[in-house]
């Protein structure tokens, strides 16, 4: 049998497979509907994997905020409309059997954006646009804006806005809670060396720069219930030769997070340095997430460019990873969980609908 159909489970909650799905932002929310509000296109995109048999659905960068959106069409979940509207399609995906889990997000300096396929640039008051905010003046590329520079007060209050968001999360039914400390929004920004400028105690040393994360997490943790597991996403480098985030950062702070109790570290890369390089095959990323493992013991997820089921397979099988998380390959086949599970031998949960087409 294929291990990566075994379930797994973390605290009190079982995920009946290994294969799960990363948060991918669809900037589909519509304004002039409520902001941040999802609609019949999340429930078709979400429900489609799930009737596919992926074992997690992480909901795309999720704000806590208005002003924590990367664009105007994000997802929110600052207020009970929000909460209402993810109701139904949790209920779907757990009714398919899958697990569905959610990414607390803030975007801090990149945010007030347009969608990718509009060419993703800066919007201004005048195209619904608003002002970012991060750890320090220092815009995220050339012509984008400097952002306002965070006091402590207004740390704390953001501190709020994710433990309030994780209780609106589980009144929506969710049952995995991730915060977004990746990809250069707000607390990755608070990470690094080349977006925190900072002098107080939120800059210089690693220990003040992970500050605001472990606040987070244990806001959140304190409203999230103990049968329940929190998940952390990070950036593993900045892909900077100096004054960057790297990767022993990384195993450092996945220590931490693990005394803090965060049961998964969902391990990405880059997204907080406008035009570094970044040496892109298939799975470049997995050997970030196998040294947090080997190095912590902390449950780790692997992601980038993962497209094959074989591959996904070894990944699991060596011990590079507890569990994949699939992109792009989900978005090119919701299926592929159930083709993998043929493919190696494994078994995924089939809707009754679809029983004459089961072997």
């Amino acid at each position: 049998m294929s291990v990566l159909f075994d379930p797994f489970t973390l605290r009190s909650l079982t995920i009946p497979n290994r294969l799960w799905m990363s948060p991918m932002c669809q900037y589909s929310a519509d304004p002039d509907k409520g902001a941040g509000v999802p609609h019949d296109w999340h429930f078709v995109h979400y429900g489609a994997r799930a009737a596919g048999g992926t074992g997690l659905i992480l909901v795309e960068a999720t704000a806590v905020s208005p002003e924590g959106r990367i664009s105007p069409g994000d997802l929110g979940i600052w207020n009970d409309t929000q909460v209402e509207a993810f109701r139904k399609i949790v209920g779907f995906l757990k009714g398919q059997g899958t697990v569905p889990g959610i990414q607390l997000a803030h975007a801090g300096r990149k945010a007030s954006t347009d969608a990718p396929w509009r060419g993703g640039a800066p919007l201004g008051a005048d195209q619904r646009g608003w002002q970012p905010l991060g750890p320090s003046p220092v815009p995220f590329d050339e012509g984008h804006p400097v952002p306002d520079e965070l006091s402590e007060a207004r740390i704390g209050e953001i501190t709020q806005q994710f433990a309030d968001a994780a209780r609106r999360a589980l009144a929506a039914g969710f049952e995995v809670a991730e915060i977004h400390g990746a990809h250069g929004y707000l607390i990755h920004e608070f990470f690094s060396p080349h977006s925190n400028h900072r002098t107080d105690g939120y800059g210089g040393s690693f220990e003040n720069r992970v500050r605001f994360a472990l606040e987070v997490v244990d806001a959140v943790r304190a409203v999230w219930p103990d049968e329940l597991p929190l998940f952390f996403r990070i950036s593993a480098t900045d892909w900077l030769e100096e004054n960057g985030w790297a990767p022993e950062d990384t195993v450092r702070l996945a220590a931490l997070l693990k005394d803090h109790g965060v049961d998964l570290l969902d391990v990405s890369s880059g997204g907080n340095a406008a035009g570094v390089r970044i040496p892109v095959e298939p799975g470049y990323q997995v050997p970030f997430a196998a040294r947090v493992r080997r190095e912590t013991g902390l449950p780790v997820a692997a992601v980038g460019l993962i497209t094959e089921a074989e591959q996904a397979e070894k990944i699991v099988t060596n011990g590079e990873a507890d569990a994949v998380l699939l992109g792009r390959e989900l978005l090119r086949d919701p299926y592929f969980a159930r083709h993998a599970a043929a493919e190696l031998g494994g078994q995924v949960h089939s809707p009754d609908q679809y029983h004459r087409a089961v072997r």
